[in-house]
């Protein structure tokens, strides 16, 4: 049988390798100031150019303050967030800086701005990208070369993880949250037991928790090893992304959906 997981990546393979990974297209790669650097030095070095920057979303945000103010005081912090304004600029690249009404912590600003959709591939150099499955999306933290491999090529080289379905059932006690759900699954699988594994969560818990809470469950996928965490769109996630600034619009929404 084939799984939510299975059916996103099978729709999105390009090529595979011969006893070896698949090659997977990306259909959004989001980037900050930590991790992206060197890949952007990469291409730089290799003398090309961004392959699908319109597929590309940056913005600072492990060294931008709390308060948003516009100077940074650390100076490691100061230049990852300069570096990330001048290489979108060189790339072209779309870049929520620090200071805009944009910017944010990526795997809250993409749900919220639908740049994260259901049936995406989503990628981007930070462990909890595995967030944005709670859209109904594979959404995977890679490594900085791999970040690379996508600013040029718009794919990636993944070895397809096995898949583990999480059925929660039940009606969640007063003051029981999504986190507490996680901390509770954690508890059982142990903090390595979906290594290897992307794991679809389901069952009328799942149903009935908001879109924040999906988010959490789904950010908290990596904590127990697990790859990606993902939940099957339903209404709720369609009323939860419609009209939002990169939702398809009107009749291209109704297809969509």
């Amino acid at each position: 049988m084939n799984t939510l997981f299975d059916k996103i990546w099978d729709a999105h393979v390009v090529d595979k390798v011969e006893d070896g990974p698949t090659q997977l297209y990306i259909d959004r790669l989001y980037c900050h100031e930590v991790t992206s650097p060197q890949a952007f030095d990469t291409l730089r070095d290799k003398g090309i150019k961004a392959f699908r920057p319109d597929h590309i979303v940056a913005m600072p945000d492990h060294n931008t303050p709390s308060d948003q103010q516009e100077v940074i005081n650390d100076p490691i912090g100061r230049k990852q967030v300069e570096t990330l304004k001048a290489n979108c600029e060189e790339f072209g690249i779309k870049h929520f800086q620090m200071g805009s009404k944009d910017n944010g912590i990526i795997h809250v600003v993409g749900p919220e701005k639908a740049l994260s959709l259901p049936g995406m591939t989503i990628v981007c150099g930070d462990s909890h990208t595995s967030t944005h499955g709670a859209v109904g999306a594979i959404a995977m933290g890679i490594g900085t070369s791999e970040v690379a491999q996508v600013l040029a090529s718009q794919c990636i080289l993944q070895s397809k993880p096995k898949t583990m379905r999480i059925n929660i059932e039940g009606k969640l006690a007063e003051g029981v949250t999504a986190k507490d759900v996680a901390l509770y699954i954690m508890a059982r699988m142990t903090t390595a037991g979906a290594t290897g594994y992307a794991v679809e969560y389901a069952g009328s818990t799942i149903r009935s928790m908001s879109m924040e809470g999906r988010l959490t469950l789904s950010n908290l996928s990596i904590e127990m090893g697990s790859r990606a965490g993902l939940i099957a769109p339903d209404e709720t996630t369609f009323a939860y992304l419609k009209d939002r600034e990169y939702a398809p619009k009107g009749e291209a929404w109704d297809k969509a959906v």
